[in-house]
């Protein structure tokens, strides 16, 4: 296991899926992607009223969106190996499930629990989106495969985007539970949509079992991991519980580690996650997630704070939602275009085009997020980046992996990009709680705690570009994100 189809082997896999156009699995796999994003940024908007309407101190409230956060992070890389294991479409029509229920138990929460449940219910239907790019080389044809592949992985920032506003506007003008009724309505419909559209791709005999204890395993490391990394400001950095689920987390994914290498069937194959292809995108992965958050968290406070600071632009939050909005939007735009570079130059190439994109966008807004209109212009070009970077790695990864590991090599990645966007969390946190001004006896970060978080974002995103300089020179049959994904399942791939 871990090493690419023999030709041989690939022939005589149906492909019978393939023959299809493919635009309304597309269409279909890309706003599931869009609708599972949006779960993540839905009670951002209530987090102020949360401590109210559940009766609970604000601290408790903070749960329900690392929860989400939480559970995403260990439903994920399951879902994608069970979806090699036992067929993609199964796994998607699983994945709604959780959305469908935790979106109906939110809705009925009067008290803390069942709403830190039902987003953890929330965040394991986070796994449609790298089961839905892993299902693109299934069933599309390969001359449409990149461009498809760039528009669902930029779904993540779609949906994350239009979900501050959407909720926002919702949360001011009916009941919340509106919001949440409305998102289970939303995963059915996807369910059904799923159902109809999406072909069931051919499973090969014999694939592998599903490695339980390594699943628990990774499960264990990474919550460990995220739960230090997002709370720890919360709970102090020194702190005897932060240290040590910083330590268990080493323990456990070392040990982790070992078995999965000595397993016949593992969870992760480490040998294939460690090709110098796949290790260093999954790196640039963490760094373009963590650039891509920084700017989300400054920007969405420099909107809303007073201006009588001289720095804050006085939006409320639903006007702050969009004024951010079209940044989400821009991710769409530029995939199509993100496809088209790759298909030409290749996938590095788009994946260091978009980090340095992400870089200038951070370098201007030192003289423009001043104004609101200053502000959409940074924010349009640091996603624009995004998308583009975002793209690209779905691409990589399928160009460097056998087609019977894509929904595990993608979860992971996906898993990479959510571990940078937690540590971007926590960096521009300790920022702004360090850089901070005192206004009638409010604490509240600075001008300078802002524009030193951005100046982070594009340090980030210029080591993304130098880590993406030093993955492997694209094969010259590889002519396009199709046939990268297809080299995989053909050649021998380059090794460090």
């Amino acid at each position: 296991m871990g090493e690419p189809e023999s030709p041989a082997a690939q022939a005589a896999t149906p492909e019978a899926p393939a023959a299809r156009s493919g635009g309304g699995i597309v269409a279909v796999l890309a706003v599931a992607g869009i609708v599972a994003a949006l779960m993540q940024t839905l009670v951002v908007p209530l987090i102020g009223r949360l401590p109210d309407i559940l009766h609970t101190s604000a601290s408790n409230a903070s749960w329900t969106v690392t929860a989400t956060l939480l559970a995403g992070a260990v439903a994920i890389p399951a879902v994608g190996r069970l979806g090699d294991l036992y067929g993609k479409r199964r796994l998607l029509l699983v994945s709604v499930v959780p959305l469908v229920v935790g979106s109906v138990v939110c809705a009925l929460a009067s008290s803390v629990v069942p709403m830190i449940i039902g987003r953890g219910l929330q965040g394991v239907g986070m796994g449609l989106i790298p089961l839905g790019i892993s299902a693109l080389r299934d069933v599309l044809p390969p001359e449409r495969l990149g461009g498809a592949i760039a528009l669902i992985s930029s779904s993540m920032g779609i949906g994350g985007a239009l979900g501050l506003p959407i909720a926002a506007a919702v949360a001011e003008n009916t009941s919340w539970r509106v919001l949440f009724w409305a998102s289970a309505a939303l995963s059915v419909v996807i369910g059904v949509l799923i159902w109809l559209l999406v072909p069931a791709a051919p499973v090969r005999a014999g694939s592998g079992r599903f490695d339980v204890v390594g699943a628990v395993g990774l499960g264990i490391g990474v919550v460990c991991l995220l739960l230090a990394v997002s709370k720890g400001a919360d709970w102090g950095w020194t702190s005897g519980t932060t240290l040590g689920l910083f330590a268990a987390a080493v323990v456990v994914l070392l040990a982790w580690g070992v078995f999965e290498l000595r397993v016949t069937d593992p969870m992760v194959d480490l040998r294939t996650t460690a090709r110098r292809q796949v290790l260093l995108t999954n790196v640039a992965s963490i760094l373009v997630g963590c650039a891509m958050y920084a700017q989300s968290l400054v920007l969405m406070q420099l909107l809303q704070l007073p201006k009588a600071l001289g720095y804050g632009l006085g939006q409320s939050m639903f006007a702050a939602g969009l004024w951010m909005a079209p940044a989400g939007l821009m991710m769409m735009l530029v995939s199509p275009l993100g496809a088209k570079l790759s298909a030409a130059r290749g996938p590095k190439t788009t994946l260091c085009a978009g980090s340095l994109v992400i870089a200038l966008g951070y370098g201007v807004s030192l003289a423009l997020i001043g104004s609101t209109w200053g502000v959409l212009v940074v924010a349009l070009v640091i996603n624009g980046g995004v998308g583009l970077a975002y793209g690209a790695m779905p691409a990589l990864i399928m160009g460097a992996v056998p087609r019977s590991e894509t929904g595990a090599a993608n979860s992971f990645n996906t898993l990479m990009r959510s571990l940078g966007t937690s540590t971007g969390a926590a960096l521009v946190g300790v920022i702004l709680s360090q850089l901070t001004v005192s206004v009638a006896g409010h604490v509240i970060p600075s001008e300078d705690g802002f524009r030193t978080a951005m100046l982070l974002g594009c340090g980030v995103a210029l080591v993304a570009a130098l880590v993406t300089l030093t993955l492997p020179r694209r094969r010259p049959a590889a002519t396009s994100p199709a046939t990268a994904a297809t080299a995989g399942e053909t050649a021998a791939p380059t090794r460090p």
